[in-house]
């Protein structure tokens, strides 16, 4: 047991990785899948070809041994004394947590588990404390800002699929027949996003359990079943579920989106392939849909590809990867080839937000992982972006801005070094 624990620990500070031709390491204990996973991806076309796999591998432990000291803080206890772990929305306000900010910590832990030897705790800790912030509207899915901020204690679609998925890779990584059955609360929270954030009609997901299908008559129908976040739309998520579930549902929920996507993309951005951050109906409802108005939920640039829709490249190259998926594939075809050609093949001139036809965002003309690491996940589906997918690694694989920022590009590292399995 000593010699492993020794592995352990240096293969958490990156000291140890397997070279060609050496002797498997053993499996930490009650660890199925420990990282490093080197996974083959059915649809991947590049992988940045500058580092070695165990350089690639170290580059992900470091990026992650860093967010985990910025982000991830104890958070209490529960009645029963079980600590509870949180991940810290901004550097700014470390005193808040978002939904979304539980989704990508949970998903992040269980990928490095393995290379972290606290990994399985620190799940644990995060999802107890998930399961303590409820929603008011729905208690099986989670209030998507604690505290809350006294605009109502409501869930946001991502923090809780994303939950959902991490509660499904954690199945797979420590089985559920531990102090947390991972499987029994991942059928829960699946119904409670089926039942309280998909549309009945449109098969979309909804911004959360607050939106009423058909709207409400104080807000003007301006959110309904049909006026969808386009960073919601998770093809990879959500075959899992329907692998998981066995419910019909979640092909038809991937359906929709695609239709929602081939709408606004021949319509608003056929030569960018480019999403906004929210879409509404052309009528009253029904498809097909277009970009919002300025200021319809978040702020000016709601129409626009800007800080939500970012992290579109992210969802639509996973589905291409996991699955060689044709439709995101054409997507991201497009959207890369796009992004290679506005920026002259150099992250630096990325602009932070785009409109849909390509022009920047006035005013945010400055570089950020946030937008580029999506983007470096895209390449990898594309066989001629080889020089952009490395410049595009080059420029995210140590730098560190904030949470949101972080969370997404080490998400994505994940995916740059063969290491985001498919539960």
């Amino acid at each position: 047991m000593r010699g492993l624990s020794w592995l352990i620990v240096l293969s958490f500070l990156g000291l140890a990785g397997c070279s060609s031709g050496a002797a498997p390491e053993p499996l930490p204990p009650g660890v199925n899948r420990p990282f490093p996973q080197h996974v083959h991806y059915p649809g991947q076309r590049l992988r940045p070809s500058r580092y070695t796999q165990d350089e690639l591998d170290a580059h992900v432990r470091a990026f992650y041994a860093e967010w985990k000291r910025r982000y991830l803080k104890a958070a209490g206890q529960t009645t029963d004394g079980a600590p509870q772990y949180r991940i810290v929305h901004s550097l700014q306000h470390p005193e808040q947590t978002v939904s979304e900010g539980m989704g990508y910590g949970m998903m992040i832990v269980a990928y490095m588990a393995g290379a972290d030897p606290e990994a399985h705790a620190l799940f644990d800790g995060l999802f107890r404390y998930v399961r303590a912030h409820p929603s008011d509207l729905d208690h099986r899915l989670m209030g998507w800002i604690q505290p809350p901020d006294g605009n109502g204690n409501d869930s946001a679609f991502d923090g809780d699929a994303d939950i959902a998925y991490a509660l499904l890779l954690a199945d797979r990584q420590w089985g559920s027949s531990g102090g947390i059955n991972y499987a029994a609360a991942a059928r829960e929270r699946l119904r409670a996003i089926a039942e309280s954030t998909i549309g009945p009609a449109s098969k979309l997901p909804m911004l959360g359990d607050w939106v009423p299908p058909a709207g409400a008559a104080e807000d003007d129908y301006r959110y309904t079943e049909f006026t969808p976040r386009l960073s919601d739309f998770m093809p990879a998520h959500f075959r899992a579920f329907g692998a998981f579930t066995g419910d019909a549902l979640w092909g038809k929920v991937e359906a929709a989106t695609r239709r929602a996507v081939s709408g606004i993309e021949e319509r608003y951005s056929p030569n960018t392939g480019l999403m906004p951050d929210f879409a509404r109906p052309q009528q009253e409802t029904g498809f097909p849909l277009k970009p919002v108005e300025p200021n319809f939920l978040e702020g000016p640039h709601d129409g626009d590809y800007e800080y939500n829709a970012g992290r579109y490249p992210w969802r639509a190259s996973t589905a291409v990867l996991l699955y060689d998926d044709a439709f995101w594939d054409e997507r991201m075809a497009k959207l890369s080839h796009w992004a290679e050609r506005a920026s002259g093949g150099d992250p630096a001139g990325l602009n932070a937000g785009y409109h849909l036809d390509g022009r920047p965002i006035e005013g945010q003309d400055y570089f950020t992982t946030f937008f580029a690491a999506p983007l470096a996940t895209a390449a990898m589906t594309q066989p001629d972006q080889q020089a952009w997918l490395d410049a595009l690694y080059e420029a995210i694989r140590d730098r560190h801005e904030d949470y949101y920022e972080d969370s997404v590009t080490l998400l994505n590292l994940l995916l740059l070094s063969n290491n985001y399995w498919a539960p």
